[in-house]
């Protein structure tokens, strides 16, 4: 920890404050003197005051303990990387929202067709064509409640990881 360095530091954050050292040392209940020799490097502040000055100058502590500001190209980057990925998640998201939307209108469609011709064919009514169709409604209807319950559940998440690992092997 370079002491001048840090003190060079609190000078510049003061002045960017626009505050004198008197003004500062009552801020913090020193004398002139003392703030003086913290931006000398001549004292250090005490940590208490150290984490107070930070607070009031609004930056982060290792900063101040270091003398100066971090780079901010490396946390743009760093914060702009965490937007992409989170926006890819939500795209993600959305898309399999949009698949189980559809899934779920079909199997609604579905059981509908499948009470509305058991309800409104006449009692003793059979033809093929109808029992089968009765038969594809019921298994689409069931089909996506399995699936959509294998969604919800987080089942499905396991089943895509064992095989994407089977797939790398």
């Amino acid at each position: 920890m370079d002491q001048q360095k840090m003190g060079t530091y609190l000078k510049e954050l003061r002045k960017e404050k626009g505050i004198t050292q008197e003004q500062l040392a009552d801020k913090f209940f020193v004398s002139r003197r003392t703030v003086s020799r913290w931006e000398t490097g001549a004292n250090m502040p005490e940590i208490e005051i150290m984490i107070e000055l930070a607070d009031y100058y609004e930056v982060d502590l290792k900063d101040l303990l270091r003398g100066e500001r971090k780079e901010d190209n490396m946390d743009k980057e760093i914060k702009e990387t965490a937007l992409a990925v989170a926006e890819y998640s939500n795209e993600d998201k959305k898309r399999i929202t949009r698949n189980f939307n559809k899934i779920f209108i079909a199997a609604s469609v579905c059981l509908i067709a499948y009470f509305g011709s058991i309800f409104l064919l006449p009692d003793g009514f059979t033809h093929p064509v109808i029992d089968f169709l009765q038969g594809v409604f019921l298994g689409v209807s069931l089909g996506a409640l399995i699936l959509g319950m294998l969604y919800t559940s987080r089942f499905m998440d396991r089943l895509i990881e064992a095989k994407k690992s089977l797939m790398k092997k």
